[in-house]
């Protein structure tokens, strides 16, 4: 049914991000697919990585040890943003289109009040994608 999943991922924020990544990797195993980890940060030092290569190694290798975690091919993609937190709806959304992606697990928040005047970044992808988007609540 799938043919690769996205996972949008944090490095700074992994232990956000448990619930999905089980849930990729358990997609990926059942339906035999690639799983590609997707992150975008700025082209300026931050607190995981100086500059973007460097954050770049470190998503391989994050990568790398969810592959032996849960015995999928995978794939590492980091994108530069001159303002992540800005950008970061419109970059995953190219991503998804540019890498041909067919499912999208991300980790979010509980709903709270404030989304209605800043939605939540699934809830962007999924209304702008032809993908499936799979919402990971902690």
């Amino acid at each position: 049914m799938y043919r690769k999943i996205m996972v949008p991922v944090d490095l700074a924020h992994v232990d956000a991000l448990k619930g999905a990544l089980t849930v990729a990797g358990d997609l990926g195993q059942h339906y035999e697919t690639e799983i590609c980890y997707v992150s975008v940060t700025h082209s300026s030092p931050g607190s995981v990585a100086h500059n973007p290569e460097e954050y770049e190694q470190k998503l391989e290798a994050f990568a790398n040890e969810q592959a032996q975690q849960h015995g999928r091919p995978v794939s590492a993609r980091v994108i530069v943003s001159s303002d992540p937190a800005v950008e970061l709806d419109d970059k995953l959304l190219k991503a998804v289109k540019d890498m041909g992606a067919d499912l999208v697990v991300m980790a979010t928040h509980l709903p709270r009040k404030l989304d209605a005047i800043m939605p939540a970044n699934g809830g962007k992808v999924a209304k702008e994608t032809d993908a499936s988007i799979f919402l990971v609540r902690p």
